[in-house]
């Protein structure tokens, strides 16, 4: 291999090794405009958005052991890596899609899964990080509140009885 050929899978690896997912998007109508206004979206998930070789893309892939994407490397391929929560960056995705119908997904890869578009656009679905927690621990929290209503029920039983004899001795 030659050496500036070398050279860029290592650097596509290196983004790719970064990552725990990459999503691999059709770019071919996407202005430099539009390009610039989608990395600055995906910079707030510390996402980047990269136009890459097909060859390299899957040299690197293959040299990092990850599944096989070569079924989604048909024309011009950008790739999107990085960031901490791949479904926020799917979200953005697919609104950029949606807002300018372009950044086409065709597919990815989640750790060692492969995912097609509609996986992709599943996982977009998900609710965030903070709100997946949130309601974690509201699970966590409701056993712990139905216990004290229960333990609480048998005194405020007996108060109100209490109280209505008192009405009913007072009338």
């Amino acid at each position: 291999m030659r050496p500036e050929k070398k050279y860029l899978v290592e650097e596509v690896g290196s983004k790719l090794k970064d990552s725990e997912y990459v999503f691999l998007t059709n770019y071919s109508r996407i202005t430099v405009a539009e390009t610039a206004e989608l990395r600055s979206k995906l910079k707030d998930q510390e996402a980047e958005f990269h136009v890459v070789k097909n060859s390299i893309l899957n040299q690197a892939t293959k040299e990092l052991e990850m599944p096989d994407v070569s079924e989604y490397l048909e024309g011009p391929v950008a790739i999107v890596s990085g960031g901490r929560n791949p479904s926020e960056v799917a979200k953005i995705l697919k609104k950029f899609y949606k807002d300018k119908e372009k950044v086409e997904i065709k597919g990815g890869a989640l750790g060692d899964r492969l995912l097609n578009a509609d996986e992709v656009d599943q996982l977009s679905k998900l609710p965030s990080l903070d709100a997946l927690r949130a309601q974690l621990m509201g699970l966590l929290n409701q056993p712990a509140q139905q216990c004290v209503m229960v333990l609480n029920a048998v005194p405020q039983n007996l108060l109100n009885v209490l109280k209505a004899q008192s009405e009913k001795d007072a009338a």
